[in-house]
């Protein structure tokens, strides 16, 4: 009976989606208390029973109920525990089923925290998450069931597929679905603040931490699908621009767009109608990738395999949400533009020109991505848009943008001096640009334009970023007492920059200097590639809990020292007999080594592919240091004490921008010595 309790868990949870979707957003409208307070505990009776479905489901993978065509689809009696476990988000259904608690869950953290908002305000933001939940739970009950039965019941399930059988299926989903979900909540309050007319620095200061959270998960996400098919797909690389990998890639630009205009908004009172559609696209463009994904049109290794029915219901969905929500900004945006005044050369102006930049590269990578789809969907024939084009557009859009990341923080906001910063800085920049060109002529023998180019602002970013710091600390006492007093915004977005420049500097060091080579070697043949020489020793068989593999042993020197043994696999799992080709790599701080086995060929050898990748860990050391800056910032003290002011104290749009605007004429303001601060 469990997987019944789960099926009627989740037809009333979509009652509960329901009722938070349209009561109190009537109750706002009326203004009656009652009916706005009903968003708050239906939020929580919805997310109680997804979490009942959830558990079901969950049940029925563990104790090998293959009653349930999911489980039967998706599970066999002898894949391990963890991906049974984690099997439950290993298939369309079930990773619905997982995006609708997610979104319960976000829901129900909005309700809790929203103390801080005027009562109206929370009303309607709870209500929009719940009207986009009604979307998702009836494409989840009517199109994509995790809990339709089979009969007669089969003796065993079909199982996994091989390339979820990995510990990355266990922790790149969870995030990445965090964070295209949590992009949910900052578009919920623009739709609510749009509808309500309440576009204040006071909105903006309390949508900040949810979308840089949402931000910091969806990269997370991103990073960790990176580092998956680095090691597991045997290819050596970390990014391919496969459509299924554009679809989580655009909105974490437009949430890194959005973040930037929030800062903006929220300080100076500005850019408010940008912000406002920047929080539409990202989460627009979040249901654009669930379509992609799941509609069948993709045919990619991360896509799912379904109907054309149900890309149908999700095209319906996404057109419903986009429409009514441009619909919207474009009745209300008119009436609530920002009147702030700045300069081309200051911080709003640098924040500007990295929202368009960011913004143009968002449109480059979904012509890129959705123009062979249009094609085929007009008949106009098929073509192929790759790597080339997307390097082609992508990396000249970046470097004005990475230089734009270092200057930034230096500039003051409303109005800089072009004078006063090119006479502090030109010393700055020309000595990033020279170790741009002597870092790797020393390291790698040789360099060009652009390597020079992409290490230099790496090194621009980090020497700006230190140098923003170095003015805070003379300008407001002894170093401790400010670097105690720094606000944990600060420190998240230095921490955030200068993993942007280490992730630049590991990119373009990587592409300019990787090696990978296909050869052919017998038992005891070696192969060198770049200063290291590959030994094959032995191949034998190896069995698993439901795969059997070659298994080859490759010891690897350099300059005749041993430096590691290599275990590369190739599998064939029982069930659905794919092979799967399973990377050994060493990775050190300047370079990784990566051996993948291929095919037995005739007289006792075996096709190998060996990469040597220079700086491929500063890749995930960048990757892991953006995030944590989104996370550090999120973190900061002044967004719980304004929640609980807020609170105590509610305040109209009018009041609160008075407010902040009396905050920026007290505030200190910066010496001409220390245009940074």
């Amino acid at each position: 009976m469990i997987p019944e309790i789960g099926q009627l868990a989740l037809i009333l949870a979509l009652l509960m989606a329901t009722v938070q979707g349209i009561i109190p957003l009537i109750g706002a409208h009326r203004g009656t208390p009652a009916w706005m307070a009903t968003a708050h505990t239906a939020v929580g009776g919805q997310f109680l029973f997804l979490v009942i479905a959830y558990i079901a489901l969950t049940h029925a993978f563990i104790t090998h109920d293959f009653s349930v065509a999911y489980v039967a689809n998706h599970s066999n009696s002898e894949l391990p525990l963890m991906y049974r476990i984690s099997g439950v988000w290993g298939g369309h259904e079930g990773s619905l089923l997982l995006w609708a608690l997610m979104l319960g869950g976000w829901s129900l953290a909005v309700s809790w925290l929203s103390k801080g908002l005027p009562t109206d305000m929370a009303a309607r933001t709870v209500a929009v998450m719940g009207l986009v939940s009604v979307g998702i739970l009836s494409f989840t009950l009517f199109t994509s069931n995790p809990f339709e039965t089979l009969f007669p019941v089969p003796a065993d399930g079909r199982d996994l597929n091989p390339l979820l059988q990995d510990p990355g299926l266990v922790i790149h989903p969870p995030m990445l679905y965090m964070g295209y979900v949590g992009l949910a909540v900052p578009f919920a309050i623009a739709i609510a603040a749009l509808i309500g007319g309440r576009l204040d620095a006071a909105w903006a200061r309390w949508t900040r931490p949810w979308a840089t959270v949402a931000w910091a998960f969806l990269g997370t996400g991103i990073a960790l699908g990176s580092w998956w098919a680095y090691y597991t797909l045997g290819w050596g690389g970390w990014w391919f621009w496969d459509p299924v990998e554009n679809a989580s890639f655009m909105p974490w630009l437009a949430a890194t767009a959005l973040i930037h205009s929030l800062a903006v908004t929220e300080k100076r009172g500005a850019f408010r109608t940008w912000t406002v559609l920047l929080a539409i696209m990202a989460f627009c463009l979040s249901l654009l990738g669930t379509f992609l994904v799941r509609s069948g049109v993709l045919v990619s290794v991360h896509a799912f395999a379904t109907d054309p029915a149900r890309g149908v219901y999700i095209l319906a969905l996404l057109l419903a949400v986009t429409g009514a929500s441009f619909a919207l900004y474009a009745w209300r945006a008119p009436n609530v533009r920002s009147h702030a005044e700045f300069q081309p050369i200051s911080r709003e102006g640098a924040l500007l020109a990295n929202n368009v930049i960011l913004v143009v590269a968002l449109a480059a990578v979904l012509l890129g991505t959705l123009y062979p789809l249009l094609l085929d969907a007009l008949n106009m024939g098929k073509i192929s848009v790759g790597p080339p084009y997307f390097n082609a557009v992508f990396a000249p859009l970046m470097l004005p943008l990475v230089f734009l990341v270092g200057l930034g923080p230096l500039l003051r906001w409303k109005s800089a001096s072009a004078r006063e910063v090119t006479l502090r800085l030109w010393h700055t920049l020309l000595a990033a640009l020279a170790v741009g060109v002597v870092f790797p002529l020393a390291l790698m023998g040789s360099t060009s334009l652009m390597i020079t180019l992409g290490v230099g602002l790496a090194v621009w970013v980090m020497l700006a970023s230190g140098r923003d710091l170095y003015s805070r600390l003379r300008q407001r006492g002894t170093p401790m007492t400010t670097l105690r007093k720094l606000p944990a915004s600060y420190w998240g977005m230095t921490i955030g920059h200068l993993g942007f420049a280490v992730l630049v500097m590991g990119i373009t060091l990587l592409m300019a200097f990787e090696q990978e080579r296909d050869v052919r070697m017998g038992l005891g043949q070696s192969h060198e590639l770049g200063g290291y020489t590959y030994e094959l020793r032995d191949v034998y068989d190896v069995a698993g809990p439901n795969w059997d593999a070659l298994e080859a042993h490759v010891h690897v020197t350099r300059d005749g020292e041993p430096v590691t043994d290599l275990y590369p696999q190739r599998r064939i799992y029982r069930v659905q007999t794919q092979p799967m080709a399973q990377a050994a790599y060493q990775s050190r701080f300047t370079r990784d080594i990566l051996v993948a086995l291929g095919e037995p060929m005739s007289g006792q050898t075996w096709s190998l592919r060996i990469y040597h990748n220079p700086f491929q860990m500063w890749l995930w050391i960048g990757a892991t240091m953006i995030v944590l800056g989104g996370f550090v910032a999120a973190a900061d003290r002044r967004y719980r004490v304004f929640s609980r002011r807020r609170a105590s104290e509610p305040a109209s749009p009018r009041t609160e921008d008075a407010r902040v605007a009396n905050d920026r004429e007290t505030a200190p303001q910066p010496t001409q010595r220390s245009p940074s601060a």
